[in-house]
């Protein structure tokens, strides 16, 4: 968070929203590129533990992008791999489909909301046993979809 303010407070708040780390102006341009790099040393870290997911019978390879079912290997789309890592690296977490937007385009991509169903929809027809009735990709009515954490 790079902001004007600097109280202790402000830095509480914005912390406890999410933040990854804040800054407040007057800042030098040689501190805000060394917290990025910081940032970024955090993100590879994470990367590097988390490059095989299990979520119930379903084992994502991130680095290969190979998915298994089982002992099944399924082919999905570059998005329908993103989308279903995006929701794999938080089971039971309740995403909006704007956020999986975000975690599959970046948010600067313009798409409509809805587009997150039909990836769903796709990847539920080659994961499924049943995609009629979906135990893997859960739809949270009015909000949006979690993977089963079990």
């Amino acid at each position: 968070m790079l902001t004007a303010r600097d109280e202790g407070t402000d830095k509480l708040v914005g912390l406890g929203l999410g933040a990854d780390d804040y800054l407040a102006k007057p800042f030098s341009p040689k501190e805000l590129v060394a917290r990025a790099r910081a940032l970024f040393r955090r993100i590879e870290g994470a990367a590097a533990q988390g490059e095989v997911i299990r979520v119930g019978d379903i084992t994502l390879d991130v680095p290969r992008m190979q998915v298994q079912v089982g002992e099944r290997s399924v082919e999905l789309t570059p998005t329908e791999f993103q989308l279903l890592v995006a929701l794999a690296r938080q089971p039971g977490r309740v995403f909006t489909r704007a956020q999986l937007l975000d975690a599959v385009h970046g948010v600067a991509f313009e798409s409509y909301e809805r587009a997150i169903d039909a990836h769903v929809k796709n990847i539920r027809r080659k994961i499924e046993p049943d995609p009629s009735e979906p135990r893997a990709i859960l739809t949270v009515y009015g909000v949006g979809y979690k993977i089963a954490d079990g």
